[in-house]
C-alpha cells in the first residue's frame, strides 16, 4: 500500500515538472524545484525487500543466541549455502577454521562470496583461513553478524551466488 502511494506521488511529481517546463518554455523559470529531500523520501516508502520470493532465504531478525530466517528461529551458528540452512559447529570466532568450512571443497557451483558473520564485533581473519577461502575461488567479507545478515539479504535478493557462515550476535570473541 505504501509502495503504491510512493509510486503515485513520484509519477505526479514527474508530470508536474514536465508540464511546467513545456507550458512555460518562453518564460523565465522563477519557480523553485521541489526539495530533493522530499523527492528522495518518496523512495523510502517503497520496500522492495518484502517482495522476496518464498523460496529465497531472508534473515528477518537476530538476537544474542541465533537468527530468525523466513519465520523460523534458529539457535546457534549457521552455515547457509545454495539457499540451504545448516547448523555450524563453531561457537566462537577462534573455532572458525578451514576444516569448519570444508564443505566448500565439494560444493558446486562455488558461491561468488562468503559472508562471515564474526559475532558482535569484526574479527581479523587468519592468513591461513583467508588462503583457504581464496583457494576455493570465493571472495570473503568478514563483518559483524548483524551486518552479515543484511548483506546476505541484499546479495541474495540481487540473485548473486552468496554463502553465509554466521555466529550468533552474542558472541564477542
Amino acid at each position: 500500500m505504501a509502495a503504491a502511494r510512493g509510486q503515485k506521488a513520484l509519477a505526479t511529481l514527474v508530470r508536474s515538472l514536465r508540464s511546467d517546463s513545456i507550458s512555460n518554455s518562453n518564460a523565465p523559470r522563477l519557480r523553485h524545484l521541489p526539495s530533493l529531500r522530499r523527492t528522495f523520501s518518496l523512495y523510502d516508502q517503497i520496500n522492495l525487500i518484502d517482495n522476496v520470493p518464498e523460496d529465497q532465504l531472508r534473515f528477518q531478525t537476530y538476537d544474542d543466541t541465533g537468527f530468525k530466517i523466513n519465520n523460523v528461529k534458529y539457535e546457534g551458528s549457521l552455515l547457509i549455502v545454495e539457499n540451504k540452512i545448516m547448523t555450524w559447529t563453531p561457537k566462537t570466532f577462534a573455532d572458525i577454521t578451514a576444516e569448519s568450512l570444508s564443505i566448500f571443497k565439494v560444493v558446486h557451483p562455488i558461491p561468488e562470496i562468503l559472508i562471515l558473520g564474526c559475532g558482535k564485533y569484526v574479527q581479523p581473519v587468519s592468513p591461513e583461513l583467508r588462503k583457504f577461502i581464496r583457494s576455493t575461488g570465493m571472495k570473503l567479507e568478514a563483518i559483524d553478524s548483524r551486518n552479515a545478515a543484511s548483506t546476505y539479504n541484499i546479495l541474495n535478493e540481487e540473485g548473486r551466488a552468496v554463502a553465509a557462515a554466521v555466529l550468533p550476535f552474542g558472541v564477542d570473541s
